[in-house]
């Protein structure tokens, strides 16, 4: 809620019409469909949608235009150049005005993950505010941020970018006390050309970082040949910690002479949560509340799902892919399961070179497990196999979700934990509806 008096500051906007007494507080709404008489209506705009359309539906009694428009029930009408921009300055004052501790995170791979993992320590002691899921590009922060309560004590907000500058609008009108970059890698390298490209577009989240701020990010060279910030830089990776237990679901490891546990298996995971780690001490946290925060995380939707189908146990990490992580994930499952079984499928976005990460993939899994079946579904996947094909592995080549399915019921058994990964786009959800209707048809 904002008062409509903090409402024309925040945006500087030009009052066409008030007809409301006093200085009443608003909800902010950019759906007219779901608005209620106590809401503010922001409309936005984008190439295929005019919000603005939608200013004399019913309910709409107060709005912001770009235009000389007013219509006759409104009470308050606020005209602004740009409603994004309004948005993102109405969020930029909310955030002054709660005054949490802010955090922002991006990365390559492992952004929703790591703050996941930051929410579940720093939640234990602090009122914690968080992205919902990967809502990060810069409509999804206004949303955080005007989402989070007044007695807020820390937001986190996760940032994307598909290009140069996305993440450096976001940082400015966040101004986080802490920057958190998860890795730099070759996701996206199709549309920014380049893995210093890619470095660059990461390390903008050093724009509104504040100059008492602190910049923890993974040790990794092409981050501290790029970043541009002159305050406290903390790195740290998976050769800062000693560890002492793997296993399914569970990972056991000592950093800075404390030992802490997760309830997810993998090096990357234990990578992931130390920036959690990092946080928590500067913040105050005791170890052991941190140590109960680590042990409260749990994945999220399509990350690390295990599922039993039919008497065979899936394990479904096909929320996203690009080479880095599929080379982490997929080395995790093949060392920890036996009989193991990977389906893997075409990474996205990855530009002139895709065939080329594709194949550097299969070399990198060629030297982690020996004992490993592939199955491989679209011409890019393809590129894996026959990689691993030419190291002596059992390969399967598949052009469908459902010619795999197929393979997988008349094929496999309940001695086998099957694996998928791939890009998103590549559904692989529809493997595991095919198993579960047990039905092969071609």
């Amino acid at each position: 809620m904002m008062f409509k008096q903090d409402l024309i500051k925040a945006t500087g906007a030009v009052v066409l019409k008030d007809e409301i007494e006093g200085n009443l507080e608003f909800r902010l709404s950019t759906d007219t469909r779901t608005i209620s008489p106590s809401d503010i209506y922001l409309p936005l705009k984008g190439a295929n949608f005019d919000g603005e359309k939608f200013i004399d539906s019913p309910g709409v009694n107060a709005y912001f235009t770009t235009r000389d428009i007013v219509t006759a029930q409104a009470k308050l009408v606020l005209k602004v150049e740009n409603t994004l921009d309004a948005y993102l300055k109405l969020a930029q004052f909310y955030i002054k005005t709660v005054s949490p501790v802010v955090i922002g995170v991006t990365g390559s791979s492992g952004k929703t993950t790591t703050k996941e993992i930051i929410y579940s320590v720093l939640s234990q002691k602090f009122k914690t505010h968080k992205t919902f899921s990967n809502h990060n590009n810069e409509i999804g922060f206004c949303q955080t941020a005007l989402g989070m309560s007044e007695d807020t004590e820390v937001l986190i907000v996760e940032m994307g970018m598909r290009g140069l500058g996305e993440i450096e609008l976001i940082s400015k009108h966040l101004n986080p006390d802490y920057a958190v970059i998860t890795n730099c890698g070759s996701a996206h390298v199709g549309r920014l050309g380049s893995l210093d490209n890619i470095a660059v577009a990461k390390c903008e989240i050093t724009s509104g970082l504040k100059q008492n701020g602190v910049f923890l990010a993974l040790n990794q060279d092409i981050i501290k040949k790029h970043v541009n910030f002159n305050g406290e830089k903390v790195y740290c990776s998976i050769n800062d910690v000693e560890i002492l237990e793997k296993s399914p679901s569970h990972s056991k490891f000592r950093y800075k002479g404390e030992i802490y546990e997760l309830n997810v298996e993998g090096d990357y995971n234990i990578e992931n949560s130390l920036s959690a780690i990092e946080l928590g001490l500067r913040l105050g946290m005791t170890c052991e509340e941190i140590r109960n925060g680590l042990a409260s995380y749990h994945p999220i939707e399509k990350r690390w799902e295990v599922e039993e189908i039919r008497g065979l146990k899936f394990i479904n990490d096909s929320y996203n892919a690009n080479p880095e992580s599929m080379k982490a994930s997929v080395k995790t499952f093949v060392e920890l399961y036996e009989n193991p079984v990977v389906v893997l499928g075409n990474m996205g976005e990855l530009g002139e070179n895709e065939v080329e990460y594709h194949r550097q993939v299969g070399e990198y899994l060629a030297n982690v497990n020996v004992n490993v079946k592939y199955l491989t579904v679209g011409s890019l996947a393809q590129e894996i196999g026959k990689v691993l094909l030419a190291h002596g592995f059992e390969v399967e080549f598949f052009a469908t979700n459902q010619e795999v399915s197929c393979y997988i019921l008349e094929n496999l058994d309940k001695g086998n934990t099957i694996f998928l990964k791939a890009s998103r786009s590549m559904k692989f959800e529809e493997i595991l509806e095919s198993v579960k209707r047990g039905i092969c048809k071609l």
